[in-house]
């Protein structure tokens, strides 16, 4: 048995005649035909069982169109809220998950309050976008957690750091413990609230095979992706061990060469900002389709990069999107 997955952030998905954040900015009737015509061949192209929406406001607009595309079984955890001034102008988003398998029912993630704590978050904490999680049960029955999320963005342009594959977790924290007591990014500790809340939330579900679709919103090698994934960035005294894995590792990596004279492989980008290209669409996977893990119920047989709109277009298009689609398959034993 193989089941497909995939992350898609749709890009201002808001149905005419509502607006997204400003009342200038929205379709008209063409255009949205236009983009909504594109997401249904992307999806088609895609070729999945159960995805993962970022940017949604127009919640059974999406609904329908999936509906038609034989996704039986759809949610979100949120309701995009409007203006109070004007009711046509959404004011958040939300994130929605689609599956051709039955969802048997909807959890909330609770915020971590120690995590809150370390992070010197000030104030009422909440997800930028609350979060799914979802119980699938697949065709040979078993369950299969599938979290959806969409973590909080840089909007501000703030000062956070970037970090490589040589830097040590250490390193890192020593630099990020910083930035967090002087306060250089509100979105980062936002981020790292929201990652270390979803840690601890699979965490405690370690006895079920998990999935995490999501738009990082973070780079390759961030911190958090350790707040997300590795048990010794919340514990000192831990080793350096995993509760996520990220999928793209556990299959042969395809080379992103954007310049021929570059021998180094590289992952290929799926979002453009200032014309540098950036991975910050993933999909984790728990230990149970871990290929060293001898004890693994499936294993990741391919995942794919569907980024040829933003070869044409970087920047991307509001008709189609500004992220790559990512599509990981599972083969079960």
């Amino acid at each position: 048995m193989k089941i497909r997955l995939g992350t898609f952030n749709l890009f201002q998905f808001a149905e005419p005649p509502y607006s997204w954040y400003t009342k200038k900015e929205k379709f008209n009737k063409i255009k949205w035909l236009e983009k909504t015509q594109w997401i249904k061949n992307q999806i088609t192209l895609m070729d999945c069982d159960v995805i993962g929406f970022q940017e949604v406001f127009s919640r059974n607009a999406l609904k329908d169109i999936l509906k038609d595309l034989g996704f039986e079984y759809f949610e979100t955890a949120d309701i995009a809220k409007t203006s109070k001034d004007n009711p046509n102008i959404f004011t958040s988003t939300t994130v929605a998950i689609a599956s051709k398998f039955p969802i048997s029912h909807i959890q909330e993630v609770k915020a971590h309050i120690p995590s809150i704590k370390k992070h010197n978050y000030e104030g009422f904490f909440r997800f930028s976008r609350i979060p799914i999680k979802a119980t699938i049960i697949l065709p040979n029955e078993k369950e299969m957690l599938v979290y959806v999320c969409h973590l909080k963005s840089n909007r501000l342009n703030e000062f956070e750091y970037t970090f490589n594959e040589d830097d040590s977790l250490e390193y890192k924290k020593s630099l990020i413990n910083k930035a967090l007591k002087d306060n250089y990014s509100n979105a980062l500790k936002q981020r790292l609230c929201e990652a270390s809340s979803l840690f601890f939330d699979i965490k405690k579900e370690k006895n079920k095979a998990s999935v995490l679709i999501c738009d990082l919103n973070d780079k390759e090698f961030s911190i958090t992706i350790d707040a997300l994934c590795n048990n010794k960035y919340h514990d000192d005294k831990r080793k350096e061990s995993l509760i996520l894995h990220d999928a793209h590792n556990q299959y042969e990596k395809a080379i992103y060469n954007p310049h021929p004279e570059q021998k180094e492989i590289k992952r290929t980008p799926t979002s453009f900002f200032a014309g540098k290209g950036n991975v910050l669409d993933y999909i984790f996977i728990s230990k149970d389709f871990n290929k060293k893990n001898k004890n693994a119920i499936a294993k990741v047989s391919n995942y794919t990069i569907y980024n040829k709109h933003l070869e044409e277009n970087p920047d991307g298009s509001l008709l189609k999107s500004d992220h790559a689609q990512v599509v990981c398959e599972l083969t079960f034993k």
